[in-house]
């Protein structure tokens, strides 16, 4: 026991077999363990990233040093003329906010504001924060991992509360969202906030938060909490993150999209939707009685009752019970044999049972996740505010989060359900503008294949054509099996799906879905050369981008295995039609909602899923705001062939869409 020491490892080889895997908080403390010193870190952590040859802002490529140094904590009038002096310089502040009320806290109410200057860390409270964020916002330059946050702390999601700021009113030259920055560099990091981007771009950790925040004693009440340090870090990666969107090529798309975006974005997360919780209740109560019979029908089918939601049980009764087929299928760590999403679909297809049990999860789901969640969500002025996230999807789209209205079915009668209690007030409707098949039109433009450009500026089915050139027959012979088959490979290709992906969907052998792609490919001659020439670039550069510069890096071409090099090369065929997508509808958002205000309509833009904007519009507003929408929107971009946004509505979003 004398000579045992812990741990035995090699700094070095830690930190480069690390940086290769992508991973960065846990390296520099697990380096730290053996002893060695930020500067043998740093060296090893560097050399790890040059041998990587990591592009810029991607994980693993600054050097770990010691903590982020803060500079002192100024309060009461040296505060106010520390901000003034920053203000007044034109300088970028770092802020955020420590708030008591945002976290619901049993007690206390404080409410404190960080702004991070050059030479001070201004503390304000109270009220006294939120005039000098309202300050910030107005006159100076705000630098923060959640500018929208911020924003919120002025004109909350709750519209019942009044505000102090309209959203409009901030210039997107004037924010710098540091957390959508590094999103851009590297969309597909799992974690965007001050801690993480410290470490990656800075090359060291944040500082850990004073004695106070841990709960302890005797320490200064004026101590820089964990708030304080992120704001400290805001300002201090704004340099940082600048130079490498400038050496990345993405300047231009985080300030002319992503940051004229997220205000627009606050603005919608503060109209929220109107909802009707009687009809949610009445839904439930319906759904919760067509789940029960399904119970016991499926009971009586197997013999014998139990728990549809164990597991456990349900594989209990599908292959021992039952006796259904375990050919190929693996058994969990509990040793029964899995029962998740894709077993049961295969299974499905032969097994009614199961195709009942599919169904009872599809209604609970619906029913927990919605019916009788989200009468709880309804805030002070009745309606649902989601949170619209810029940093999630890796493609580039928004996301959607408490709730998730993206995830409701969207051409299922369930989902149509949960549609119908998105009401709107009365003497408005509730409209819906839908780009029309955007990525293929977008598949068109990018690739000029002159017999796909045609078939979009004929006007005619799609689909259809796409039909009659890959199986040989006249437009007007195309049957609706045909039109299916046509239309699951149109954009089968725009997703990089392979014959195994294509095979599975249509439920034919893969042969025959092989022979399929070849056909389309042989058709669309432009398509095939353009997508090999994506892969080729993308091989060549390690990314792929978007029309307007949104580069998705692609980690797998560094990998060795085929699957995740094959995966890699599906991502840089389908990122630049659907990147492209991306980009066009979040132009759309900030022109609509421009024009809007321009018009002085009344109309209000207040969700977009997938590619779709959706909007409150008063009665008599709606023949001008449908044609200001529609026109917008497809007036974004000019293409080889028309972009169309097909406009529809209703007394609910179920009737809208």
């Amino acid at each position: 026991l004398a000579s045992a020491k812990f741990p035995t490892f090699d700094p070095a080889r830690v930190v480069a077999a690390f940086s290769a895997l992508g991973f960065t908080g846990m390296t520099s403390r697990l380096v730290k363990l053996s002893g060695a010193s930020a500067a043998d870190v740093a060296v090893a952590t560097s050399a790890a990233a040059s041998a990587a040859g990591a592009p810029a802002g991607e994980k693993g490529t600054a050097p770990v040093a010691a903590a982020l140094d803060l500079p002192p904590v100024v309060t009461g009038a040296d505060a106010e003329a520390a901000l003034a002096a920053a203000i007044e310089a034109g300088a970028w502040v770092g802020c955020s906010l420590d708030d008591d009320r945002a976290a619901g806290a049993l007690f206390g109410l404080g409410h404190t504001l960080w702004a991070a200057t050059e030479g001070a860390l201004c503390r304000f409270d109270g009220p006294d924060a939120d005039a000098a964020l309202e300050r910030l916002f107005r006159q100076g330059r705000v630098a923060a991992t959640g500018v929208k946050g911020l924003l919120h702390a002025l004109s909350p999601m709750d519209s019942a509360e009044p505000a102090r700021l309209a959203c409009a009113d901030v210039d997107p030259g004037r924010i710098f969202d540091v957390s959508v920055a590094a999103y851009l560099l590297e969309s597909d990091a799992s974690d965007y906030g001050a801690k993480a981007l410290c470490e990656r771009h800075l090359g060291c950790p944040l500082p850990e938060p004073a004695a106070a925040q841990d709960g302890q004693t005797g320490a200064d009440d004026d101590a820089p909490t964990r708030a304080a340090a992120e704001a400290a870090a805001a300002r201090a990666l704004v340099p940082a993150l600048a130079d490498a969107l400038e050496k990345d090529g993405s300047t231009e798309l985080f300030s002319t999209i992503e940051m004229p975006l997220l205000p627009v974005l606050a603005q919608m997360e503060r109209e929220g939707l109107s909802v009707d919780p009687s009809i949610l209740a009445a839904q439930s109560a319906e759904l919760g009685a067509e789940i029960s019979a399904m119970v016991d029908k499926i009971h009586a089918a197997a013999g014998e009752d139990f728990n549809l939601d164990s597991p456990m049980q349900l594989s209990h009764v599908l292959f021992d019970v039952l006796g259904l087929p375990t050919k190929g299928l693996k058994k969990t760590s509990r040793g029964f044999y899995s029962t998740n999403a894709k077993v049961l679909g295969d299974l499905a297809r032969d097994h009614s049972i199961v195709a009942e049990v599919l169904e009872y999860r599809e209604r609970a789901k619906i029913r927990s996740t919605y019916l009788d969640a989200l009468p709880a969500l309804v805030r002070g002025d009745g309606r649902i505010h989601t949170t619209l996230n810029q940093t999630v999807a890796a493609t580039g789209r928004l996301s959607s989060s408490d709730p998730n209205l993206q995830n409701i079915p969207t051409r299922s009668e369930l989902g149509h359900r949960v549609r119908q209690a998105f009401t709107v007030p009365e003497g408005s409707v509730f409209l819906a503008c839908d780009y029309s098949q955007i990525e293929l039109r977008l598949l068109a433009h990018l690739s000029g294949d002159e017999h796909l450009v045609a078939a979009f500026n004929s006007g005619a089915d799609f689909h259809a054509a796409t039909a009659a050139r890959v199986f040989g027959v006249p437009v007007d012979e195309v049957t609706p099996q045909l039109r299916s088959r046509a239309k699951a490979v149109n954009f089968g290709i725009v997703y990089g799906q392979q014959a195994y992906g294509l095979a599975t969907s249509l439920k034919i052998p893969r042969a025959e879905a092989q022979e399929m792609i070849d056909r389309y490919f042989d058709a669309y001659p432009g398509v095939r050369a353009y997508l090999d020439e994506s892969v080729r670039l993308a091989h060549e550069r390690g990314w792929a981008t978007t029309m307007y510069g949104r580069k998705r890096h692609i980690k797998e071409f560094r990998q060795k295995n085929k699957q995740l090099i094959a995966f890699g090369e599906r991502t840089a065929m389908n990122h630049p039609m659907q990147g492209t997508a991306a980009d066009i509808i979040k132009i759309a958002m900030v022109q609509v909602e421009r024009r809007l205000r321009e018009k002085g309509l009344a109309s209000r833009l207040v969700l977009q899923i997938h590619d779709e904007l959706d909007l409150e519009v008063p009665v008599g507003e709606l023949e001008a705001t449908s044609e200001l929408v529609r026109s917008t929107m497809e007036g974004v971009a000019q293409l080889r062939v028309p972009l169309i946004a097909e406009v529809s509505y209703g007394s609910n979003w179920a009737e809208a869409k």
